[in-house]
């Protein structure tokens, strides 16, 4: 999967694309149905499947926060190139884009950018300054410009209402690890670069990968049941997500500790982690044998857990 950050980095080999566009935060349920009719209408054609998508994500620039995201754009493009799209279009949100009408979005970008040959977007898209541009418009600029337009319908989860983004981070939130994933469509997923910490675990005997987000507010805390994939092999372990309430620290932070792993140095590394199930909610000890007693507990029930559960 090629990544294109930007128009200007459009070759010609990335054009007359079938296209989806949005913020794909998550690439659930609903984002893998539209990708599903993508690559059924690319089939036999020879056209590339595109993903147009935005960093940082437009609701990210206009509250100049960072609300709790479900991807990172790295997370994003593992996720997206397990559903074997061939192209993602990451095009930079701001004050430029921020003001193009909807008109001038699909001539700048879908048009004049990618050619695309079709469109196929969710029931809910709107683009352009200040959401102007919604289904029936794109369809009256697929008639001008001669690309094919069509819909996906909203998934919902039975009675609980429509699977989004929103709805997964609120589970998330809330510790409804299982449900967030039945949404998702598979395991939640965080993936980053393994930085030194303060080797607290190596001296409790239960080393670590640390990974840090500056900045990122988490969607999810406590301690959980993982799969671990780093260079290619997939590991099981133990993670614990947050702040470190027993050792008195503020930084959101994702610890692993790899079971039945030959202890080497990971710093640096690239690692891809899978939650699998919680195991407890993030608690603080009055001493540290206390919590030695507790990360041993938990990875008895770790083991049991993925010794049970398979991957989606």
């Amino acid at each position: 999967m090629q990544l294109i950050r930007g128009l200007g980095n459009i070759r010609a080999r990335h054009k007359h694309c079938i296209a989806t566009i949005g913020n794909f935060d998550g690439v659930h349920r609903g984002h893998r149905a539209i990708i599903k009719k993508l690559k059924d209408k690319a089939k036999g054609t020879g056209a590339p499947v595109c993903v147009v998508t935005f960093e940082p994500q437009p609701r990210e620039f206009f509250r100049q926060q960072q609300p709790s995201r479900l991807s990172s754009l790295r997370e994003k493009l593992i996720l997206l190139s397990a559903l074997d799209v061939d192209q993602v279009l990451c095009m930079p949100f701001g004050d430029a884009l921020r003001a193009i009408s909807a008109d001038d979005f699909v001539r700048n970008i879908l048009v004049n950018g990618l050619a695309v040959r079709s469109v196929i977007v969710g029931d809910d898209f709107h683009y352009g300054y200040g959401r102007e541009g919604n289904f029936h418009h794109l369809q009256i600029m697929g008639r001008q410009f001669c690309f094919d337009v069509s819909d996906t319908q909203t998934i919902t989860r039975n009675e609980s209402g429509r699977i989004s983004s929103t709805a997964i981070r609120q589970a998330l939130v809330s510790g409804d690890l299982n449900g967030a994933c039945y949404m998702l469509g598979h395991h939640f997923i965080m993936a980053g670069r393994a930085v030194r910490g303060k080797q607290l675990g190596s001296k409790l005997g239960f080393p670590t990968a640390n990974l840090c987000w500056p900045g990122r507010l988490l969607p999810l805390q406590g301690v959980f049941a993982v799969r671990v994939t780093w260079q290619g092999q997939v590991y099981n372990g133990v993670a614990n997500i947050g702040v470190r309430p027993t050792v008195n620290t503020r930084l959101p932070l994702l610890e692993v500790h790899l079971l039945d792993f030959s202890p080497k140095p990971l710093y640096g590394e690239q690692l891809k982690v899978s939650f699998i199930e919680r195991i407890r909610k993030e608690q603080r000890f009055s001493s540290l044998d206390e919590l030695t007693c507790a990360i041993k507990q938990d990875i008895i029930v770790a083991r049991r857990i993925l010794r049970h559960k398979a991957s989606f």
